[in-house]
This record gives structure tokens, sequence and C-alpha cells, in this order.
């Protein structure tokens, strides 16, 4: 790096770094950032207007989202600025645009309790010690808490409470920190979980530790291990859009909307809890799911809730 931003850049870097992020692709736009500011105003050290506004200049050949998120780097870069008491100019939020929501796929009784079979099925991998057991949990936690995939990935053991069942979440998506609460059965899967975990890689500071036990698995392994377990399962066909890792978060939104219209409760009411819970940064983006529901209503008004009891299994006492 070569701006005179390029110290703080670093500095803004590891901080995130430390909370447990890889940063990555915000890493790779900070880098870029630097590039700018170095070309296009090569005295300035102060994150003003008149910079951040040709930062936030949208080239042609840029889609909506990709726009966003570098500008929203940068956004976090200016608040990281301001939180040690340097001027910074901070883009609005409304100057921003979300890209064209996607259409996530909502999954069915069938396709979760198939899916949680095949992740039940791994066996012991010489290569990969603890793969057998992460899968079901890893998944069900995204299914049952709603949690970003990446958020599970990276969740550290030091952010469990598994006493009184709660998980915290730091520095999510829109740079928000939350406590997410775990029912019964949750809480004593991961009890076991990581008492079995603790055994192979005591010293791992993940809660889903990757193979070789110093780092956690990447996006892509994620993606790997979904479609896998779809496919022990028998299931390459999908009715509407097809599936993601993500879509998990999505299903269990729209499944507590459902529930609280069959229980007759105010969702204007109980929204702002969903939203919390799920690290909303807008109401919106929870309201969204609202509309979900009409459409897959007809669906899931037939399922029996209480089903998804037996996708609880107990984790097997390693030999």
């Amino acid at each position: 790096m070569n701006s005179k931003f390029a110290d703080t850049i670093q500095k803004f870097i590891a901080y995130k770094n430390s909370l447990g992020y890889p940063y990555e692709e915000s890493s790779r736009i900070l880098n870029c950032f630097d590039r700018f500011c170095f070309s296009e105003y090569p005295d300035k050290s102060i994150l003003d207007r008149e910079l951040c506004m040709h930062w936030l200049e949208r080239k042609s050949s840029e889609s909506p989202g990709s726009h966003r998120n570098r500008v929203m780097v940068v956004r976090e870069f200016a608040k990281f600025l301001r939180g040690n008491g340097t001027s910074a100019y901070m883009i609005p939020i409304q100057m921003t645009r979300k890209s064209k929501r996607y259409v996530p796929h909502i999954f069915t009784e069938s396709e979760i309790q198939a899916f949680f079979q095949a992740a039940d099925s791994f066996e012991k991998h010489d290569q990969s010690p603890v793969r057998h057991l992460v899968i079901p949990v890893f998944f069900r936690l995204l299914y049952f808490c709603g949690l970003r995939p990446v958020e599970a990935r990276i969740l550290l053991k030091e952010n469990t409470d598994l006493k009184n069942g709660i998980l915290y979440i730091v520095e999510s998506k829109g740079h928000k920190d939350r406590f997410v609460t775990l029912s019964d059965e949750m809480t004593e899967m991961l009890r076991k979980y990581t008492n079995l975990v603790s055994e192979v890689y005591p010293d791992t500071p993940f809660l889903f530790p990757r193979y070789d036990g110093n780092g956690p698995y990447t996006k892509l392994w994620t993606e790997e291990m979904f479609w896998r377990c779809f496919s022990m399962a028998g299931i390459t066909e999908f009715a509407g859009p097809k599936p993601r890792v993500y879509d998990f978060r999505h299903t269990f939104a729209t499944n507590c909307i459902h529930r609280w219209v069959r229980e007759g409760r105010d969702i204007d009411t109980m929204l702002p809890y969903l939203s919390a819970y799920m690290g909303h940064v807008q109401a919106e983006d929870t309201a969204y799911y609202i509309h979900l529901v009409p459409n897959s209503f007809e669906k899931m008004a037939k399922v029996d809730m209480s089903v998804y009891e037996s996708l609880f299994p107990e984790v097997p006492d390693e030999d």
C-alpha cells in the first residue's frame, strides 16, 4: 500500500482479523481503495467528502451489488477512523442501491428430512477427523437458528455459552453484534459436539474447525457439503429456485412468520423480535419474508411442525 491512508487501512484490517473475520474480500477492496487514493489524491490524508464522492461513482461495468459492496467497505473504514478520533466523511447509506433481491428456495419438509438424514450418515474420515461431527451440527445451526453461513463458519468457541444456550455473533453483516438464543435441543447437541471435537482439537478457537484444526472451513467447502448431502439423499431436482446454503436462513424466517400466522399472532408486533434475532440492519429486510409466506403457505400449512423434533438425533459418542 502506498497512499497516506495505508497504515490506517492495515490497522483497520488487523482489527477486523482480530475479531475472527478473514475479511479477505473487503481487504481486496481496501487495496483497490489505497491505489485509487494514491493515484487520484496522493497528498490527501483526510477522508473527506470530495474523495468519497469520487469513490462513490459507479463504473460502467460494475453491477449494483459490487458497487454497493465497494462503497460499504469504505463507509466502515470511515466509521473506524471516527471511532479513533479522526475526522472522516461517511457516504450516506441511501446513496447505495441494493441489487435486485434474489428469490430464495424455501425447503419443504421432505427435503429437510432427506438432507439431515444424509448429513447424519457421514463416516469418520482419516484426513478430516471431525468432518462427520461438523456437518450435521453446522447445517442444523443454519436451519434452526437462521444464522448466516459465514457467521457459523467463523464462530469462536469463546463466543458460545452452552451453559445458558446463547451464541454471541460478533461484527456480522452491517457490522452489528447480537445474541442468538438456542433451543434446548440445539444446546444439548452443541454440548456433546464440542466435547467430542475438543478431544481431537483441544486448542482450536473455532467451533467448527476445518480438517487440520487450524482455521475455519471455507465458503466453498460448505457449498460442496451442502450439495453432497442432497446428492446422497437422491435429490437432484427442485421445484422453484435452485437452493443455496443461505436458503436455510430464508426458510427459518419464513417458518417463523408462518407459525405466527397459524397461532394468530400480530405479525407487526413480532417482526422486530425476528429482525433483532437475525441481525438485520433494516426493518424492510425482515418484512420481505412476509411476501414469501403466501407463496409457500399452502405446502407449509400441511406440515406437522412437531416432526422437526426428530431432526435432533443424539450425537454419537466416539470410540
